[in-house]
């Protein structure tokens, strides 16, 4: 099945941003939070984008904090890339949103999915979950993120 991010990318961005070491068992689990956010900020971007009377998703359609665009710019500082294809690939694979992505928010989409990365790295960290978080630390930032985004 096609995930948004694939495990060796994971890695390097979770040592980079946080210095924690993944498990492919944790990896996958993070991957499912990843993947859950993001489908969240689109379903938000649907709703502003008909609230605007367009139907088409554009940027400022994404729900979008000053924090997350923060984390979108220090992403791109750990020199690393989202593959576009997996992320296309993904959108494949969930319920069709009802509008379309206009192509200028589909080449920003990777960045997203790299500031989620960095994110769920970082709150791990704050939390105290050390360099191998445990499934309770996960849960955890899980919680925070379900709160936050």
């Amino acid at each position: 099945m096609a995930r948004v991010v694939g495990f060796k990318k994971l890695e390097s961005v979770f040592r980079k941003a946080a210095g924690i070491d993944l498990d492919k068992s944790k990896a996958d689990r993070i991957t499912d939070i990843i993947e859950k956010k993001f489908h969240d900020l689109l379903l938000v971007a649907v709703e502003k984008a008909g609230y605007n009377g367009r139907d088409i998703i554009m940027e400022p359609d994404m729900p979008l904090t000053k924090g997350f665009e923060e984390s979108i710019r220090e992403f791109k500082k750990l020199e690393e890339e989202v593959d576009i294809q997996d992320v296309l690939a993904f959108l494949e694979k969930i319920p069709p949103l009802k509008y379309p992505i206009s192509a200028e928010l589909e080449e920003k989409l990777p960045e997203y999915i790299g500031a989620l990365m960095l994110i769920i790295a970082r709150v791990l960290k704050e939390i105290g979950a050390g360099r191998k978080p445990s499934s309770d630390d996960i849960d955890r930032c899980e919680r925070i993120l379900d709160l936050t985004l």
